[in-house]
């Protein structure tokens, strides 16, 4: 009898573990460009610069909450996130070793969403921003809550090292797709928080150890990893990067050359043509 107990939990520990590695290595593969915060140990945790408006407050806080989430099976999810107060507002200026999250007017320039991530001389993430554009989210089409949870979890993911599961417009469940909490889908909650590949794809990027942590500005500035600082246009995207992707009916990047190796990369998520 207790050959059988052992022999079940073994197999149970083995199925455990092929789902767990099916979804590490078989169903995640959405990183974005291979970009990653530098960390030494995980799990670790990166503040979020709390810039947002109070009708934002919320979808923030469920964001960092989702982020923050070990999943159901085992997977273990290497990041954690804090919300601190913001130092820019709508500005939304980066600060060195953390993302600043901000919402406001940014003008009809076509886009809905960004977020940027600045690169030291090491290919690691030193400071990001995320900004959602009030001009459009003013507007019935996207003035939602689902929509709104969508697009700000999205720009959040992108600046802990996430592309897009899919572009096709299909849901998968996942804040990091292209569906549109829109239109007939407005009452849809589709889409608008990770998903366990998202955490699986997490634990693919930070399953090493790196020699400094790039979200401690100490520890940077002593490993030498921090030059002159970035720069941005101030609605995000300078218009002088080099396509990082094809162009989509949804979402771009660009990469942009700072010198001494840094580099500022882009993402924008277009609104929809004609709305």
């Amino acid at each position: 009898m207790r050959t059988l107990r052992i022999r079940a939990g073994l197999l149970a520990a083995i199925v455990i573990g092929l789902v767990v590695s099916g979804v590490a290595t078989g169903y995640a593969s959405h990183s974005w460009g291979g970009y990653h915060w530098a960390t030494r140990t995980t799990p670790f945790t990166l503040q979020l610069g709390n810039n947002m408006t109070s009708g934002w407050q919320s979808y923030l806080t469920t964001a960092s909450s989702d982020w923050s989430k070990l999943d159901g099976i085992g997977i273990g999810n290497p990041l954690r996130t804090s919300l601190v107060k913001g130092a820019f507002l709508k500005r939304c200026g980066a600060v060195r070793g953390r993302v600043e999250v901000c919402n406001g007017s940014y003008g009809q320039n076509g886009w809905l969403g960004l977020a940027q991530i600045w690169l030291d001389s090491s290919g690691h993430i030193v400071q990001g921003t995320t900004k959602m554009n009030d001009s459009y989210f003013s507007l019935s089409t996207y003035n939602n809550a689902n929509e709104k949870q969508h697009v700000v979890c999205q720009e959040i993911g992108h600046t802990f090292g996430l592309d897009h599961q899919s572009t096709s417009g299909a849901t998968l469940d996942t804040c990091m797709d292209y569906f549109s909490n829109t239109g007939a889908n407005a009452g849809s909650s589709l889409s608008t928080h990770p998903n366990l590949h998202d955490y699986g794809e997490l634990t693919l990027i930070y399953n090493h150890a790196d020699t400094y942590n790039s979200y401690s500005i100490a520890a940077a500035v002593a490993a030498g990893r921090l030059g002159v600082p970035g720069r941005g246009g101030p609605n995000g995207a300078d218009g002088d990067g080099t396509p990082g992707e094809a162009s989509s009916d949804r979402g771009n990047w660009y990469v942009e050359e700072l010198g001494d190796g840094r580099r500022l990369v882009t993402h924008i998520y277009w609104a929809e043509r004609g709305r």
